[in-house]
């Protein structure tokens, strides 16, 4: 266990761009101060990529992508497989990172590293299975032959709220495939990303196939990129409003796209359900990562019969949580990313209470330094409210109740999102019955959390395009390419 401190593990992290295999100074005369939202306190100062340094990253992954794609894919998987090991090694210390740039709890900080890991360790697995198929066409004149190859440089921009996670979820696929990469971490929480670079450069990563710029003026340097006609694949993590626009840019060009958006989660509790086995789910599907997860369940839709029971229980277990800075002993709620989020999280309670709903705990900012807020359950919302209708990505858990089934799934599905859900029934043929009718593209059932690098992640609806993770995540990577050849002896 590393027993790095603060100031020792920010004086590692580098504070330049990695273009080309080497760590360059941006050419903007602009630097990003990195902030503590626990505190408010700089903690580190980086470079602030310009629109030059944009294109030098795209030349540097353009002129590296020959020689990885013919990289035999035992080669590419060894690399991945060397950068999980490293992973584990320095676990705590990535932990410690992130919990410093963005607030999470030093456990949840941890099971980020974890999950993370899994992405590198099964994507490692995955670039040895890449296939094909060979036959016979149906005429019986000629051979099919079909094969998926490496799409070409990708363009990955990764959102603040998981900044491991999210970089080797889509940062191992692509690698795995056979593509460089351009890789554009948030604003807010850049330096995990920039750890993590050089983590694949100890791992023995060539110059080159990875390459990481971060910046402030965001849509002025992706723009170039993205308009770039040697650029094939674009992911994106984030809004939907700025996923809309980046798939309105990639349009130009024809890119690939994967697109993982916003998420309106409900989360149902039927009169069947396990109470206690609801409101353990519910602490996890809420309150993870202080909120600030597309995953988090964000309507707690209950039965009438139990939706009293069920604010009470789960009530109790909020009151328990303690608010504080991510490294200190027992904090289970850490701040909020910034004064933004606070605000919003706030606005959508006002909302709620202004329509005639109830706070039972929690209900507002937390005074003093950091941008933290209390955790919240608001019961009795109404039709109409805000917090019904925008993702809240805060610690705040708002109950309405429904009748019937029907009446469950037309709420579940009273939204533009389409991400997760959740539902906790022991009525195995009404949970057969949700998993086909509720309009998500997953769905969590008598259970929490859903997420796993095995299993394709990604939405309906404007929650997004594509997959990450599991079988399908590699072939958002690759190509199929199709070629026919004459029967033998023909």
């Amino acid at each position: 266990m590393s027993t790095i401190s603060e100031s020792e593990l920010l004086a590692q992290v580098p504070d330049r761009m990695f273009i080309g295999g080497d760590w360059v100074e941006s050419t903007s005369g602009r630097a990003i101060e990195v902030q503590d939202p626990a505190t408010g306190l700089v903690i580190k100062t980086i470079a602030d990529a310009s629109v030059a340094d944009g294109t030098r990253a795209m030349d540097a992954a353009a002129a590296a992508q020959a020689d990885w794609a013919a990289t035999p894919p035992r080669v590419r998987a060894e690399i991945l497989r060397r950068a999980f090991d490293l992973l584990q090694e320095r676990a705590d210390e990535f932990a410690l990172l992130m919990t410093l740039e963005m607030g999470k709890p030093l456990a949840e900080a941890r099971g980020e590293v974890t999950y993370g890991g899994e992405f590198l360790r099964w994507f490692s697995e995955e670039a040895v299975r890449i296939g094909g198929q060979y036959g016979v066409n149906p005429e019986g004149t000629g051979r099919m032959l079909v094969t998926h190859l490496p799409v070409g440089p990708c363009f990955l921009i990764t959102p603040w709220n998981f900044p491991l996670a999210m970089a080797t979820r889509k940062v191992a696929p692509a690698l795995a495939a056979g593509c460089t990469v351009v890789l554009k971490p948030a604003e807010l929480t850049p330096l995990t990303t920039l750890y993590f670079a050089k983590l694949l450069e100890d791992a023995g990563l060539p110059k080159g196939v990875l390459n990481v710029i971060t910046t402030s003026t965001s849509g002025e340097v992706s723009g170039p990129i993205i308009a770039d006609p040697r650029l094939r694949k674009l992911s994106f993590t984030g809004s939907t409003p700025v996923g809309i626009r980046l798939l309105k840019q990639a349009a130009d060009n024809v890119l690939r796209t994967s697109m993982e958006l916003g998420g309106n989660a409900p989360f149902l509790v039927f009169e069947d359900a396990d109470l206690d086995k609801a409101v353990d789910g519910a602490m996890l599907a809420k309150f993870r990562n202080i909120g600030q997860a597309c995953t988090a369940a964000n309507r707690f839709i209950v039965h009438a019969s139990v939706a009293e029971d069920f604010a009470a229980r789960v009530t109790a277990r909020v009151r328990e949580l303690k608010v504080g800075r991510g490294t200190e002993d027992g904090v289970t709620i850490g701040p909020l990313i910034n004064e933004g989020a606070v605000s919003k999280a706030d606005s959508l309670v006002r909302d709620a209470v202004s329509r005639g709903a109830t706070v039972l705990t929690g209900g507002s900012a937390v005074d003093g330094a950091g941008t933290f807020f209390e955790p919240t359950v608001v019961t009795g919302v109404v039709p109409g409210s805000d917090i019904l209708r925008e993702e809240i990505f805060g610690p705040v858990l708002s109950i309405v109740t429904f009748t019937d089934e029907a009446d469950a799934v037309t709420k579940a599905n009273d939204t533009q999102y389409g991400l997760v859900s959740y539902a906790f029934t022991q009525d195995l043929a009404r949970a057969q019955r949700l998993i086909e009718s509720v309009q998500t593209g997953m769905i969590g059932i008598n259970v929490g959390v859903v997420s796993n690098a095995a299993a394709p992640f990604g939405g309906v609806k404007q929650s997004g395009l594509g997959r990450e993770g599991g079988a399908e995540g590699i072939m958002e990577y690759l190509e199929t390419k199709y070629a026919l050849t004459p029967s033998p002896g023909a």
